[in-house]
């Protein structure tokens, strides 16, 4: 269990395979266990991998504050620089998508391009914030499915939902059924100032995405509840490509690794070389540059 000293935390990471270099960030609550489930045992074999704990998460040390989406990037630069990497390929879900997005704002020159897959972002928040936003039913509905109960006036309140839903069973991916380690996850939850930096805007605003210079692919499930900032993000990413998978939700690396593995592996043929199309055998819907 690899351990390295980053802006004075312990992060958890891990580098496997050969090749040009890719970095992977999990989402919120997450861990990098996602990546390795499916993706990185199919990629390894031409690239070097390196996955890590975000700050607080998995098997990286937990602080009191520090998690906005500036702070993170800082923390991503530091693994970076610690390791040796000078210009990867970043690769986020969410939360880690997010990260990502802003680390290409403020470290341009060390990022080769950007692979997002569904981030929310912090200066498109008040989209979420409405009581209308379509995630506030997709979410509890998935509770229900389970077997729990909201109460109408805390079906868009995001703590009360977040602490429930680590009552659940895990819905995706081959640990499905399986109970969640709540204890580290509720920690991170109320005793942290995660929530709260969440929605911190920071340099990355609303006008600044448009400045972005790295290219960008994102990929979002058609189905997704942050299809509304994917609609912002295609629109506003000067070199953007994009794809929304068919049938996808939001959790694409538990649910549906393979065709992302096959978009990855098309999409970082030759580091920095223009990167490939599809082929017709993925068969969904892309856009933007190529």
């Amino acid at each position: 269990m690899p351990k390295i000293k980053v802006r004075d935390i312990n992060i958890h990471y891990l580098m496997v395979g050969h090749g040009p270099d890719v970095v992977m960030l999990h989402g919120f609550l997450g861990n990098q266990a996602v990546w390795h489930l499916n993706i990185v045992p199919s990629l390894r074999r031409d690239f070097r991998l390196t996955s890590y704990d975000l700050r607080g998460h998995g098997y990286s040390e937990m602080t009191a504050q520090g998690y906005t989406s500036e702070n993170m990037a800082l923390d991503l630069k530091g693994l970076l620089d610690a390791l040796g990497i000078q210009k990867p390929v970043l690769v986020g879900h969410s939360y880690g998508a997010d990260v990502c997005l802003y680390f290409a704002y403020m470290f341009p020159d060390r990022v080769e391009r950007v692979i997002a897959l569904e981030p929310g972002l912090a200066a498109l928040v008040e989209q979420r914030k409405d009581k209308n936003w379509i995630g506030w039913s997709y979410w509890v509905s998935k509770l229900e499915e389970a077997g729990l109960s909201v109460p109408p006036d805390k079906r868009s309140d995001v703590n009360y939902l977040l602490n429930l839903t680590l009552e659940t069973k895990k819905i995706f991916g081959p640990a499905r059924g399986l109970p969640r380690n709540r204890a580290p996850l509720l920690r991170l939850l109320n005793e942290t100032t995660l929530m709260q930096d969440y929605e911190v805007v920071g340099v990355l605003t609303r006008e600044a995405v448009r400045e972005i210079r790295t290219p960008v692919f994102l990929i979002y499930g058609e189905k997704s509840h942050f299809l509304g900032s994917f609609e912002y993000l295609r629109d506003a990413l000067p070199h953007c490509r994009w794809a929304l998978l068919p049938g996808g939700e939001h959790f694409g690396p538990l649910e549906q690794p393979e065709l992302l593995t096959g978009l990855f592996q098309e999409y970082l043929q030759g580091a920095g070389q223009r990167p490939a199309e599809p082929t017709a055998r993925l068969a969904f819907e892309t856009g933007g540059e190529s």
